[in-house]
């Protein structure tokens, strides 16, 4: 069986590469996936899928096989901005291809995964593997501005609920068995106006801020390691102010906050740790979480509160031990298993929700959000073996 997926993969190799470099020409950014979508859907079409969906958030999801257990494959279609294009040597949507790499805007996070991903389903068919086993392979939109927000929309209002999830996120060729969590936060000062050319008569919000900006530095460096996933971390992302003109004292300033949390770190631990810094006290400043959204590409707003568990598998668990085995007999090389350092929709799928997930996908995360970004059709292809091979090392192994 082994032998017969690679076959099969690499005789699907160029229409593999030929479809990737169709939705890297298609821009996609986050709330504006709908073109893509309905390229990807054709592809599902043509690849022979059982069932095809676009739920009401615009997610779109495939199925394979018809059988009773049901388990899932996602990859996000919606990518960061190209930013600066004299920084880019090639076209980001042009779809850049050489011997060795395909170039251009989502290649690696993460259009490759769901190019992989679509055509495994394919040999899974064609070869039989999907004994009393149905696939769902969605095509998630949103995730680069709120990361698992569409997998919760999967979960708790298209009532899907599968077995396990691959994320088929960029995997530098290792298999990911967790990551850390994040949080978006926000500290807020308060203030009274005055005029400029009295600032003793007002109380100055940003003034209020300073303190607690150190605060904050300090707080980072005392972050505390939970032996799976390492430190958490804080950063401040972003400062707003406040005033009724620019002749005029600040009476609000407001800093953003990134937290990211390790295992042992929860909500209320991290909403507690800086309301209780001297800092905040002393400047009678409010910390609070984001909740909000954006309407998306079908104009669906699906708000959410802004914290992202952090979640880890243990390398024993049998989706770990499954994927392993699929690495190993597929690729003859040792297994490297270690946690992402970014975020995915895992953070819904088995941070919220407690379904096992794992990933492995082609590309290096060290490229996602870059210029010049690639991924490797090595990679295409072997993201596209293991995930056709899972199925067989999971449930017949």
């Amino acid at each position: 069986m082994k032998q017969a997926i690679l076959d099969k993969t690499n005789r699907l190799a160029n229409d593999l590469y030929a479809f990737l470099r169709d939705i890297i020409r298609i821009r996609s950014y986050d709330a504006h996936e709908g073109k893509v979508i309905e390229r990807i859907r054709q592809e599902m079409e043509t690849l022979g899928f059982d069932k095809i969906e676009i739920d009401p958030m615009g997610n779109l999801l495939g199925f394979m096989g018809t059988g009773k257990r049901l388990i899932a494959f996602d990859g996000h279609c919606d990518t960061v901005t190209h930013g600066d294009l004299s920084n880019w040597t090639f076209d980001p949507f042009e779809g850049m291809e050489d011997d060795q790499v395909i170039g251009g805007l989502g290649s690696t996070d993460q259009k490759g995964g769901i190019a992989a991903m679509l055509y495994a389903g394919r040999i899974m068919k064609d070869l039989d593997l999907l004994d009393d086993i149905t696939v769902v392979m969605s095509a998630s939109v949103q995730e680069e501005d709120y990361d698992g927000l569409c997998w919760k929309y999967i979960i708790e209002e298209d009532g899907i609920r599968p077995e396990f999830v691959v994320l088929t996120e960029p995997c530098d060729w290792m298999i990911r068995n967790g990551q850390r969590g994040r949080m978006e936060l926000k500290i807020t000062t308060k203030g009274l106006s005055a005029h400029g050319s009295t600032p003793q008569l007002g109380d100055n919000a940003v003034y209020k801020m300073q303190p607690i900006i150190g605060a904050i530095e300090r707080l980072n460096e005392r972050m505390t390691d939970d032996g799976l996933l390492g430190k958490g971390s804080i950063t401040i992302s972003e400062i707003l102010s406040t005033a009724p003109s620019r002749c005029a004292v600040a009476d609000s300033c407001t800093i953003t906050l990134d937290r990211r949390t390790n295992s042992l770190e929860t909500k209320e631990f991290v909403l507690e740790q800086l309301r209780s810094l001297p800092e905040v006290i002393t400047a009678g400043a409010e910390v609070a979480l984001y909740h909000d959204g954006t309407p998306s590409w079908k104009n669906l707003l699906y708000e959410s509160e802004k914290f992202y568990p952090a979640w880890v598998i243990e390398t024993e668990h049998p989706l770990c031990q499954a994927t392993t085995r699929a690495y190993e007999d597929l690729f003859d090389r040792k297994a490297l298993v270690k946690p992402w350092h970014f975020s995915t929709n895992g953070v819904s799928i088995m941070g919220l929700h407690g379904i096992p997930c794992i990933g492995f996908g082609p590309g290096h995360t060290e490229l996602a959000h870059k210029p010049n970004e690639k991924t490797w059709k090595q990679e295409l292809l072997a993201s596209c073996a293991l995930y056709a091979y899972l199925p067989v090392t999971y449930f017949l192994s």
